[in-house]
């Protein structure tokens, strides 16, 4: 394996999937989830300032912050097959410091700004329930598997984008280490529940009315899917915590809301799994929730997307989703004679 961090920028047979357009451009994201919390009686809270989207990441700390979370580069391989394909990559101090993490702060600069004490090591994942042999992980252990960078889309319910060089392995990895039941028919996740670092989890105004932990889940076809990734990294190094360390979910056909982040436990299950957002607003977030621009949020529409890029906030471009996230010839055949406007 070589040691690497930077992508492939040569002449490379795009996958089907790859998108065609390079031309990506920032914004702040028109709608929110965080509509939810106000009608739950939480109180408003306010929308990110611009600054914060065009902030650097160390830009976000102030001089009262008494650490900043250490990431280290990590070695691993980069398959053609999952390359950058002419897309342009969204820089990584946006991908550091605009996200959705509830355990941090509901704002999208706040996991950026609260979770840099936030300890990863010691770190126990456990893989349990319906397998041959259960197996416990360890902090060192996350990065023994054979490491590769895949480049994926990330597409947000609230319909922002981005496009990000994640290094991990396949969930199928860790799933046939464990080795998987017959009755087994779906895969739970769960992350770390601390309130002692995890100020989202103890305080339901700043944790978005999220019943903590949180938990997610996926049907064994959907987990054992070439795509389904678990992230360790981006950008050559280990995950910052507002990104999900040590260890994330990463199922690029799927709104980023099912990529669960801080992983502590994955559970091979005969039932299908809650999930906490499913559990919050069911009529808004379904099981599945695979992208699809024919199915509208109840309080937008998912035909179209902003692409956080490079450039400054105001010249922002809007851009057509595509079903599945333009994964589909990968994953459509696990939704053959599934109603997906009913099961969204």
């Amino acid at each position: 394996m070589a040691m690497s961090t930077k992508f492939t920028r040569g002449i490379l047979k795009q996958a089907s999937w790859q998108m065609k357009e390079s031309e990506v451009t920032p914004q702040e994201v028109f709608k929110s989830r965080r509509q939810i919390i106000k009608a739950m009686g939480l109180g408003a809270i306010g929308a990110s300032l611009p600054g914060h989207v065009q902030a650097g990441l160390f830009d976000l700390f102030g001089e009262d912050n008494k650490e900043v979370f250490a990431t280290s580069p990590l070695t691993y391989t980069q398959p053609a097959a999952f390359s950058a394909g002419g897309q342009e990559l969204t820089p990584f101090d946006k991908v550091a410091g605009h996200n959705n993490f509830y355990e941090f702060g509901t704002d999208k600069a706040d996991p950026a700004a609260n979770a840099q004490g936030f300890k990863v090591d010691p770190w126990v994942l456990r893989v349990e329930g319906e397998v041959d042999t259960p197996l416990t992980l360890g902090y060192d252990d996350l990065y023994k598997f054979a490491l590769e960078e895949r480049i994926y889309r990330l597409r947000c319910v609230e319909a922002w984008s981005m496009v990000i060089p994640w290094v991990g392995f396949p969930l199928a990895t860790i799933l046939n280490k464990a080795g998987i039941k017959p009755e087994a028919k779906y895969v739970a996740f769960e992350t770390l529940f601390d309130r002692s670092q995890m100020p989202g989890q103890r305080n339901r105004l700043m944790g978005g009315g999220i019943h903590y932990p949180y938990v997610e889940g996926l049907t064994l076809g959907e987990a054992m899917n070439e795509l389904s990734f678990l992230a360790v990294g981006l950008y050559g190094k280990t995950l910052p915590p507002q990104n999900g360390a040590p260890i994330r979910l990463v199922v690029p056909w799927k709104y980023g809301f099912k990529s669960i982040k801080s992983i502590v436990t994955i559970k091979v299950t005969q039932r299908q799994p809650p999930t906490s957002w499913n559990q919050l607003a069911p009529h808004e977030y379904g099981f599945l929730a695979n992208v699809n621009p024919e199915v509208d949020h109840p309080r937008w529409s998912q035909a179209s997307e902003r692409r956080i890029g490079p450039g400054g906030l105001f010249s922002a471009t809007r851009i057509p989703t595509e079903m599945f996230n333009g994964y589909g010839e990968q994953v459509a055949g696990l939704y053959q004679g599934v109603d997906l406007r009913k099961y969204y």
